[in-house]
């Protein structure tokens, strides 16, 4: 499959294809530790110069973090409609006025 865009849904859709049995039988917790191995070369990236790289590990934190809501059967679209689909959760506004010492 080759694309130019993933929605959310198609996302999920493509990594649950690829890869849900070997997700569902490593588990919440073992597919966790590879989301955060993978936040941490995040990290490491965001500190350099090396744009294909930091590219490279943002794909990689979201396709973990979507992989994890596959094992948990989360439909993130559904999540994020609820959440942010409606503006800011805090202040229900479409450009945030909360303040910046709160969340988010």
């Amino acid at each position: 499959m080759n694309r130019e865009e993933l929605s959310i849904s198609d996302l999920q859709r493509h990594i649950r294809e690829m890869y849900f049995e070997k997700d569902a039988a490593r588990g919440i917790e073992g597919t966790f530790m590879w989301l955060m191995e993978e936040v941490g070369e995040l990290a490491s990236a965001l500190r350099g110069d090396d744009r294909e790289n930091l590219a490279e590990e943002f794909a990689d934190v979201i396709a973990w973090l979507t992989t994890i809501a596959n094992v948990a059967d989360v439909d993130l679209n559904a999540a994020l409609v609820a959440k942010y689909g409606h503006g800011c959760p805090g202040c229900k506004r479409l450009v945030c006025e909360c303040p910046d010492s709160e969340k988010p």
